[in-house]
Formats: structure tokens, sequence, C-alpha cells
């Protein structure tokens, strides 16, 4: 099994969750992160003045899947998530050893 950890542009979120439901991924976790990167950072303004706000708002996936589904999940990630510009953020990829499901006791693929 493999772990994957997407960063993608949190105005992409939506169509990147409708393209992980479509290859049959109905379940993974999200969440806001910030960080710096090659990209400038967003500035606001606030009472007239631009403020540089040091880091660059992104949204994290973290999904959990047998190795057969990986190669769909990320191009999935890919074409839903890539603009070609600086900034459409990084996939990582790394091994799990075991899942286990804490209601039934299930492990590995059964307890996805």
């Amino acid at each position: 099994m493999k772990k994957i950890e997407a960063i993608i542009r949190t105005s992409h979120f939506i169509p990147v969750k409708e393209a992980l439901h479509q290859c049959g991924i109905d379940f993974f976790t999200f969440e806001d992160v910030k960080g710096v990167g090659n990209q400038k950072t967003e500035k606001t303004v606030y009472r007239g003045q631009e403020y540089d706000l040091g880091s660059i708002a992104r949204t994290k996936l973290t999904i959990v899947a047998t190795e057969e589904k990986v190669e769909e999940i990320i191009n999935s990630i890919l074409t839903s998530a890539r603009t070609g510009e600086i900034g459409d953020g990084k996939i990582f990829i790394s091994n799990i050893d075991e899942v286990i499901r804490i209601r039934s006791g299930e492990r590995n693929a059964s307890a996805l």
C-alpha cells in the first residue's frame, strides 16, 4: 500500500476531489496548509496598505491506496490540478506497512 500526499492550489480542490471520486477514491483527508516555495508569497490589502503574508496558502490531501490504484490517482490529480504555472504543487508517495480499521479490526486492503 502507498500513501499519496498532494499539496495543491486551494482553488483546485473541488476539481481534484471530483476526479478522485471518478476513479473510485471516496475517502481521503485534506487540510489547509501554508508554505513557502518558488512562487512569490501572497499579499493582502488592509486599509489601503499592501502587506506581504510571507506564505502561500495551499490544500494538502492525504490518500492511502493499494499499489494498483496509485498511477490512476496520480494521473487524476495531475490532470485536474495542473495550470502549468509555478505553484501548482507537489505529490509525495511513500510506503505504508499496515492499515487497521479501528471499528472492525480489518487489516490492509480490506481496511481501506
